[in-house]
């Protein structure tokens, strides 16, 4: 199984090397800012550049991450789109926690408790990994239990949660949180001095993205 965790361990044991060290060179390298996926994956909308972030709940570098690229999205320009995708990596507690996520969509909930749900499991030592504890944990912050429940076991959200799944081997995820941009680059960020600076590297490589669009 891989490891949700190893991109992350590889690029803070390379940071270590270079500490405080960001990326100052005026051009993006392949292999340290960001690598070509292959084959290309097809966008939900040509007419923006898009950047996906891959999550799970349980990730604790994808907690420390919400709040620094929660704040990141909320500024993008008009011609970029901004989308999650939480994966399991083929655990059954991570599916259950994809499907929290898609359900809190349906349910119009996802904005209020999307930062909850980090801080309930990294923070508060809630164990949110079966179907149970889910449903129990989501209807105690005032989300109705038939509405959820019927939600989180519906034929929608299972789908979207294995497409999610389906979605990041396309892109060959390898570890979370992990950004792409247009379908066509996954942001690596090897010489970064932590996950704080990956929102910046990401603006670069849709830059890049935006300009190879102009040229079409």
């Amino acid at each position: 199984m891989k490891s949700p965790f190893n991109g992350w361990l590889m690029s803070l044991a390379m940071a270590a090397l270079v500490v405080n060290a960001p990326v100052t060179a005026s051009e993006l390298a392949v292999g340290r800012d960001y690598v070509p996926i292959v084959p290309a994956q097809q966008t939900d909308n040509p007419a923006k550049v898009e950047v996906l972030e891959f999550f799970s709940y349980g990730c604790p570098h994808c907690s420390d991450f919400h709040p620094i690229v929660g704040k990141w999205s909320s500024a993008l320009p008009n011609d970029v789109v901004f989308k999650r995708v939480p994966v399991s990596f083929g655990r059954p507690q991570w599916g259950n926690l994809a499907k929290l996520f898609y359900a809190l969509e349906v349910t119009g909930d996802l904005a209020r408790l999307d930062g909850a749900v980090f801080n309930a499991l990294h923070k508060g030592g809630a164990r949110l990994y079966d179907d149970q504890s889910i449903i129990e944990w989501v209807t105690a912050q005032g989300v109705d239990r038939k509405k959820f429940t019927e939600a989180y076991s519906s034929f929608g959200v299972i789908s979207k949660a294995k497409r999610a799944d389906q979605m990041a081997q396309a892109y060959k995820i390898s570890g979370v949180p992990a950004m792409t941009v247009d379908g066509k680059y996954l942001v690596t960020g090897k010489e970064l001095a932590g996950l704080q600076d990956l929102p910046g590297l990401t603006d670069r490589v849709v830059d890049k993205a935006r300009g190879e669009r102009k040229k079409k």
